[in-house]
């Protein structure tokens, strides 16, 4: 009887040590992760150095002057009433179609003009101002933090593919998408009682005379140097996780459990798994391994 009551001990003592050890494990994960990635940079210096490279000239030859006017076009037009009338015009259709207060035709065109995450944005100074409800804010955000179409038209479409045919269909599949989730997501927590909303005109800057013009040309740029900035920060960091990813050949494990996925649709180039691997991790990175796959059609 003993040693059966010894054995029992030893084996709840072995689970208690082992569910220690699961809840250190979860609670250091990320410092695991960031130590990792530092030991990384040192062991693989030599292609992240070409990645890092790599990310920049992708970010100064293709991003900046496809999104940097346009940004400083949009920051402007955020000065006008112009946005806020079309955002009235089309308020009619938001609460039947998505179940959402008028107010989110603003963060719907904003995001689609301007791209991300300007629709985000929005959607979280609505939810601040009580102009919607969290829940309301949540259904916004399924379809109002989109790409924007100079970036799918300009980047990928005429920088990366050299053919604005395939950016003018990438946009119109991608303005459908939206609108489908959007559509999808209109009962999502629709409990909850909708909210009395003010209107778009209420909007915190003032409008842009002749008086203010520098002062808010100059505001504008700014803001559109920290975005393009921010931008090329992760378009950077991700390219050297990518590098990192592809030199210890996780990347191609993670391909090789894709490829029998794409051959159903008859996608049988394995240079397509990895670069669909590489788009979730880093959009932009993805876009252009795909763009540089030799055609054999």
């Amino acid at each position: 009887m003993s040693v059966c009551a010894e054995l029992y001990k030893n084996a709840k003592d072995e689970k208690k040590k082992f569910k220690m050890l699961t809840i250190s494990l979860r609670q250091n994960l990320l410092t695991i992760l960031l130590c990792t990635f530092a030991a990384c940079l040192v062991l693989f210096s030599k292609t992240n150095l070409v990645a890092a490279k790599n990310g920049l000239t992708l970010w100064a030859t293709a991003v900046v002057p496809s999104l940097f006017p346009f940004f400083v076009a949009t920051e402007l037009l955020s000065y006008t009433n112009v946005v806020s009338s079309l955002g009235r015009i089309f308020s009619k259709m938001m609460r039947p179609v998505f179940g959402v207060p008028g107010e989110a035709a603003f963060a719907f065109l904003m995001g689609l003009i301007s791209g991300y995450p300007v629709g985000a944005k929005i959607t979280t100074q609505f939810i601040e101002q009580g102009i919607c409800t969290k829940e309301e804010g949540e259904r916004m955000l399924a379809f109002t933090n989109n790409s924007g179409p100079l970036f799918i038209l300009g980047t990928v479409g005429i920088s990366l593919f050299g053919n604005s045919a395939i950016g003018f269909l990438l946009l119109l599949t991608h303005i459908l998408a939206c609108l489908t989730v959007g559509i999808l997501f209109r009962f999502y927590k629709y409990h909850n009682n909708p909210t009395i909303c003010s209107t778009v005109s209420s909007h915190s800057k003032s409008y842009v005379d002749f008086s203010n013009l520098g002062e808010v040309l100059g505001s504008s740029i700014f803001s559109a140097i920290k975005t393009v900035v921010m931008i090329g920060g992760f378009i950077v960091l991700f390219s050297v996780i990518l590098s990192i990813l592809k030199t210890s050949k996780i990347i191609y494990m993670l391909a090789s459990i894709l490829a029998p996925l794409l051959k159903i649709w008859g996608v049988n180039d394995f240079s397509f798994s990895s670069s669909i691997v590489c788009g979730i991790l880093e959009l932009t990175n993805g876009i252009m391994q795909v763009a540089f796959i030799p055609c054999k059609y």
